[in-house]
């Protein structure tokens, strides 16, 4: 689908600014190859190969048990789900690419193993007015919901859970965009997109997001304890209770 859609509306290949690359290293997400590399995304929902990508993640992160790691790895992730809204409202570009070319390696952050992602500085591209909506699309139909989809047939996480992981790093992102004149307009728009409900047909029956604002500006969200479900980060060693936990008393 991602080459459908490059050759359907003549997508163009982009230039990272200083900005986007210092943002994405922000978020764990590198534009060289991995030094340690660990697997793709084609290899995570790979049926055969999924719980082998999982069992890698556990014992990087030395989760204690894979529904623990695997709601660490879709935290990781979601950083990188974030950045493609980030780069959306603020450059009009996002990464389009098969799943092969997005890899999953070891970094050390903070003086930590983490599993980080990396990806080729040219599969970022231009985005139109007229394929926003659709490119939105694909980033929840095709890089969001079959990687949840694969992790839950091998652990038994609430994709619910998996879901709000990558939400989290949005209303962030979504605060910090529509408090900003320079991305405010894209971002309002960006964001009406995602609370459509006809967006997320065959992936959820309501806007998931949507259903995670509850009706709250992004803004009015932050710092409080929005999470309906316990990201498990308090249970990953070195990690801490994240600040919308509704287990924090």
């Amino acid at each position: 689908m991602n080459d459908v859609l490059l050759q359907r509306y003549n997508i163009g290949m982009t230039t990272l600014t200083t900005d986007q690359l210092n943002q994405l290293n922000s978020y764990s997400i590198y534009t060289e190859l991995s030094s340690h590399p660990l697997f793709t995304l084609e290899t995570l929902c790979t049926p055969e190969y999924t719980k082998h990508t999982l069992d890698a993640v556990q014992a990087i992160s030395n989760s204690p048990n894979p529904v623990v790691a695997s709601s660490y790895f879709i935290r990781r992730y979601g950083m990188f789900i974030a950045m493609q809204f980030y780069n959306l409202a603020s450059y009009d570009e996002v990464w389009i690419a098969e799943q092969s070319q997005l890899q999953f390696g070891v970094k050390e952050e903070f003086g930590k193993l983490a599993v980080s992602t990396f990806a080729h500085p040219s599969d970022w591209h231009n985005v139109s007015d007229k394929i926003r909506k659709d490119v939105i699309r694909m980033i929840l139909k095709e890089q969001c919901d079959p990687v949840i989809r694969h992790i839950r047939t091998v652990t038994s996480i609430s994709p619910l859970t998996l879901w709000e992981n990558i939400f989290g790093f949005m209303l962030w992102q979504y605060h910090v965009m529509l408090s900003n004149p320079a991305t405010s307009n894209e971002a309002q728009h960006d964001l009406e997109t995602l609370i459509d409900d006809a967006l997320w047909v065959d992936i959820a029956p309501r806007s998931l997001f949507a259903t995670y604002l509850n009706g709250s500006h992004p803004s009015a969200l932050i710092n409080t304890q929005v999470r309906t479900t316990c990201c498990f980060s308090k249970d990953v060693p070195g990690l801490m209770q994240c600040g919308f936990c509704p287990l924090k008393k």
